[in-house]
């Protein structure tokens, strides 16, 4: 699955080049509060995931929930209620925030994000999650790239593992926030998956990966450490 709009759903891909970046045109584009340096997000708006982007030669193309095919800022800050502009990604991240209370939406902390593509960190541009980590969880609530058959993807953390033609050095888990509780298309707002987590896998769910180079990866490939 590859996101390539930061804040909004994604697309499933039968193969993508991956780079130091990520997977190709992942988290490439952001919606920005005009005349700012804020990047959205369904933290602060949660209706971002009620649509879905996509990439048409080379560009970006948001599905809104009438339908809709838009790349504009005029549409999207009509959908929105506000003004916005899509932005693509380049030498300047972005600035995000985060609830420290979830439940209620409170005690907002932010900070910057990297350049070269919209990713909260730096530390990781890949996320990896196993089905059996996944239960009956629906994958779009964690927003993977990449979603593996079989368990155990923690012991991976610290080493380099193989994806296809793909080399990549597992850096982190990757601790959940507020935005897995969001409503999406067929999912209801659920704080109780966040309480989960962070009771039972201490804030954790899949783990985050840098690609040593360029190279292309595909559903079917292998992964082995």
């Amino acid at each position: 699955m590859a996101l390539s709009c930061r804040p909004v759903g994604g697309e499933r891909l039968a193969s993508v080049g991956v780079d130091h970046l990520g997977l190709a045109f992942d988290r490439g584009w952001a919606l920005f509060r005009a005349g700012t340096n804020d990047g959205l997000t369904a933290r602060r708006t949660p209706e971002l995931l009620f649509a879905s982007a996509s990439v048409v030669d080379g560009d970006v193309v948001v599905t809104l929930p009438s339908g809709q095919q838009v790349n504009d800022d005029d549409s999207l800050s009509a959908w929105l209620g506000f003004d916005v502009e899509l932005r693509r990604a380049s030498d300047s991240g972005g600035t995000y925030e985060v609830p420290l209370d979830f439940e209620t939406d409170s005690n907002w902390v932010s900070w910057t994000g990297p350049g070269g593509a919209f990713h909260d960190s730096a530390r990781a541009r890949v996320s990896i999650v196993s089905t059996s980590t996944l239960g009956d969880w629906d994958v779009r609530r964690f927003r993977t790239n990449i979603v593996v058959d079989g368990s155990g993807e923690d012991a991976f953390v610290g080493s380099s593992i193989s994806v296809g033609e793909s080399t990549m050095d597992v850096i982190k888990q990757i601790d959940r926030c507020v935005m897995i509780t969001r409503p999406q298309p067929g999912l209801e707002k659920n704080l109780d998956l966040l309480k989960f987590i962070n009771r039972e896998r201490a804030t954790f769910l899949s783990i985050g990966a840098n690609p040593t180079g360029p190279a292309t990866i595909a559903l079917g490939d292998e992964v082995q450490a």
